[in-house]
């Protein structure tokens, strides 16, 4: 599957959010994540479903001063 991952193309077998945040090694309960421009709350992520050509992006916190 073709996606959109913070503005890089990836192709991957992940079906679901959560196999896709597992596949590019993203851990943390502190991740937000949106689909096609929609929040996906982290308890949903298991159960959504991903499409060719989604836009997915993936922000974590940073420090800094």
């Amino acid at each position: 599957m073709k996606l959109m991952v913070n503005g890089e193309a990836h192709e991957v077998a992940a079906t679901t959010l959560a196999e896709l945040l597992a596949a590019l090694d993203y851990e943390g309960d502190w991740l937000a994540t949106a689909v096609n421009s929609d929040l996906v709350h982290k308890a949903n992520r298991a159960e959504f479903q991903l499409s060719d050509g989604d836009r997915i992006e993936i922000l974590s916190p940073m420090q800094g001063g």
